[in-house]
């Protein structure tokens, strides 16, 4: 049996075991030497403590914490855009290409909602495909007639019973104008098949694309993960993965030529589809339809269809314009940074952008905390909308109770608070157009439908909320917006922005 080694002497305890032969006043020297060392240690790590709660001081003073707040739809993601618009446009350019099949989709869906709309204004039962009882979509149909038989084409003499569908308009008696409206407008229908029926494929192509109750929403890193188009002066690239690459790679790499491939073949269908979106936009029927059957379409889809002839070229790249209307649904919190250079000293702008839709509300008090600003956008446009998660719930009502509580937050009583009364421009057009805002608001009362009346007393209405809710008083500043429009959306982005820094500075100490 083998004899173990004895352990080794730890060199450690060899250094500072005292000498055998020390005597008492060496013992002592040694004593007050190791206590000097232990006190010199102390205070270079206090020392560093100081240090690095100065770093946080000083990193602190440079950073201002900014959450965007408001209901879905109030323009929160639009205002970001603006941001990064007037502070960082180089990041905007970069990712430029990225916003074309998100344009695309906002056109698909829109046209699906407008046909959806259309065969409920028409359906002679008076069913809706959004109620419970409704019969089945066409578009369900519809689909499935494109994925199985894309030879089938339409001509101008066909109708929707020779491929066994229903119709989009009511059968009957029909004067004589009204039924060549409808045919034109079935036949635009059958034409838009092929495109409308790519929704799926490009939805499923687009990463951080989420389909849940409520509609489709996107993840905030959406772009970090989509394929960038291919420059067109570019040769075109290989169909076979290059050699020596691992199997996560080939995924990854198969992945991305098929999301490629699914946007390139929505771009060319959508080109092939210009002339039929272009007549089925400018058809004098359907604003006559629209107004009588009050058909509602999301702000982007009338941009989207104006700009047709444009978007669908091979060779569109978003403008700033475009990627301002884009309509996304925001999935969580997302974080934006800014260096912005403030009276000669770089001060970083920390944005908030966070889903509104009333599920994904849970989610915004963790970033309350240091929050140094809070813009709140209230569209105040919404007067006739409703919430989609609750029918009942007034859109205009919704966002003054959460205006209410974010003015009575404990964790937000040292933010500065700033209320954005968003969408002026379609609140202006909607009353030009005769809606009366009595009929969905009815403390409005007798007041004069015009836009001064009405745009007045939707502010009324949330300084008065702020006066009730808010204990500590803040002073609470008030513009009316439209964050599309980039020249008065710069002036107000600046001056937001200067008194935010201002009351930082003050907070803080900063000079």
């Amino acid at each position: 049996m083998m004899s173990r080694r004895p352990a080794s002497p730890d060199p450690l305890t060899i250094v500072a075991r005292p000498p055998p032969d020390e005597n008492p006043q060496q013992r002592a020297a040694r004593a007050q030497a190791e206590a000097e060392a232990l006190r010199i240690s102390a205070e270079i790590d206090a020392q560093l403590d100081v240090e690095r709660e100065n770093l946080k001081r000083r990193k602190a003073k440079r950073e201002v914490k900014v959450v965007l707040l408001g209901q879905a739809e109030s323009g929160k993601s639009t205002l970001r855009k603006q941001f990064q618009l007037q502070w960082a446009s180089r990041t905007l350019d970069a990712e430029r290409a990225t916003w074309r099949p998100i344009v695309a989709l906002n056109i698909i869906r829109g046209l699906h909602n407008l046909f959806d709309q259309l065969e409920a204004a028409f359906d002679p039962a008076g069913h809706s495909p959004l109620s419970n009882s409704a019969p089945p979509s066409l578009f369900r149909a519809d689909r499935e007639y494109a994925r199985t038989d894309h030879s089938r084409t339409s001509s101008p003499g066909s109708s929707a019973h020779d491929h066994g569908y229903p119709s989009l308009l009511p059968q009957g008696p029909l004067d004589p104008a009204t039924a060549i409206a409808r045919d034109q407008l079935l036949f635009l229908r059958e034409c838009l098949l092929p495109l409308i029926s790519m929704e799926d494929a490009l939805t499923s192509s687009i990463s951080g694309m989420i389909r849940a109750v409520g509609g489709v929403y996107i993840r905030s890193d959406w772009q970090a993960s989509l394929p960038r188009s291919r420059d067109r002066d570019a040769p075109a690239r290989s169909s076979s993965a290059p050699p020596g690459m691992n199997l996560g790679d080939r995924r990854r790499d198969l992945r991305e030529r098929t999301e490629t491939d699914i946007i390139d073949s929505v771009q060319r269908c959508l080109a092939a589809c210009r002339d039929y979106i272009r007549d089925l936009w400018h058809h004098p029927y359907l604003p006559i339809l629209m107004k009588a059957r009050r058909i509602k379409l999301e702000d982007s889809t009338s941009f989207f269809l104006s700009a047709i002839d444009r978007i669908s070229q091979s060779d569109y790249l978003p403008t700033d314009a475009d990627i301002l209307h884009v309509r996304l649904q925001t999935l969580g919190v997302s974080e934006h940074v800014f260096d912005v250079n403030a009276g000669g000293k770089p001060v970083r702008w920390l944005i908030y952008d966070v889903g509104g839709a009333r599920g994904l509300r849970h989610a915004w008090a963790p970033y309350f905390d240091d929050a140094r600003a809070i813009i709140f956008l209230a569209p105040i446009s919404a007067f006739d909308q409703y919430l989609e998660e609750d029918p009942r719930t007034n859109r205009i009502d919704d966002s003054l109770q959460i205006f209410s509580q974010i003015c009575g937050n404990k964790l937000l009583k040292a933010a500065h608070l700033i209320l954005l009364l968003n969408k002026t421009d379609l609140l202006r057009q909607k009353i030009e157009a005769g809606i009366r805002v009595k009929k969905f608001i009815t403390s409005y009362g007798d007041r004069v439908n015009t836009y001064e009346e009405a745009s007045q007393y939707f502010r009324a209405h949330f300084l008065q909320v702020h006066r009730k809710s808010d204990e500590s008083k803040r002073t609470l500043f008030t513009h009316f917006t439209s964050v599309i429009d980039t020249k008065a959306t710069k002036k107000i982005i600046y001056n937001v922005a200067d008194s935010i820094l201002k009351d930082h500075i003050t907070a803080t100490g900063l000079v």
